[in-house]
């Protein structure tokens, strides 16, 4: 996580940044690493965690509880999310909606709270995965990238989790101790995101060193479009 905050100058003195947290294992690992890395990192900034309430009935007190511990304050936005995307819309492929309504959501959080940067837990599996659904499913090489710049809102969205791959999280999560809560979603595990994950699984399966050399071509295309000044913002879509 460092390196990737030092390659592509993450955070900056005075920074407020907001972290984006589910509850899920990849976003509470990244809560835990930039309260951790705050203590030596040579820029001095701020934390502030948000958490998307979707309306599912999830119980956040072990988020809660957590952001205690870690010493860094916690808003959980309270929404209707869930209501519009299954009962009100029926949407048959809900993913797409809800991740731009939560995305929405975030963001005004964010500035809510006097932070004009975002840290979201997106990692190297979900570099390769977004690629991928761009690829086959629309078409287009595209997937997210490091530093995105949000011109409507004038913040910045940064994924310092970039170069970590979603094993060493998993094995963090579990070494650290850190609480998981467990996504309610019903469409959680029958996504496309879903098939893009088993389909690099069994490329990893079936080629020795596939993934490495897959993550490394992503990054080509990544360093390409951070060189030309792409920054559009365009997140991964379940």
């Amino acid at each position: 996580m460092r390196r990737a905050v030092a390659d592509y100058s993450m955070i900056s003195d005075g920074d407020r940044i907001c972290v984006g947290v589910s509850g899920g294992k990849d976003s509470m690992t990244l809560l835990k690493a930039m309260s951790v890395y705050r203590r030596f990192s040579p820029e001095r900034f701020e934390l502030q965690a948000v958490c998307v309430d979707t309306g599912l009935g999830a119980d956040f007190s072990p988020l809660e509880e957590y952001a205690r511990e870690l010493d860094v304050p916690l808003l959980i936005k309270r929404t209707e999310i869930a209501r519009i995307v299954f009962d009100e819309r029926k949407e048959k492929n809900p993913c797409s909606l809800c991740a731009n309504l939560k995305r929405g959501a975030l963001h005004n959080a964010a500035l809510e709270t006097g932070c004009r940067k975002i840290a979201l837990a997106h990692h190297a599996d979900d570099l390769m995965e977004t690629f991928f659904l761009g690829l086959l499913y629309e078409g287009r090489i595209h997937t997210f990238l490091p530093v995105t710049h949000l011109d409507r809102k004038d913040v910045t969205v940064i994924r310092p989790f970039l170069y970590v791959y979603e094993n060493e999280i998993v094995y963090s999560a579990n070494r650290n101790g850190i609480p998981v809560i467990k996504s309610g979603c019903p469409a959680d595990g029958f996504t496309k995101r879903e098939e893009m994950k088993e389909l690099i699984k069994r490329l990893r399966t079936d080629i020795d060193g596939s993934e490495k050399r897959i993550f490394s071509a992503v990054m080509e295309y990544v360093n390409k479009e951070m060189k030309e000044g792409r920054g559009s913002e365009w997140t991964p879509q379940d």
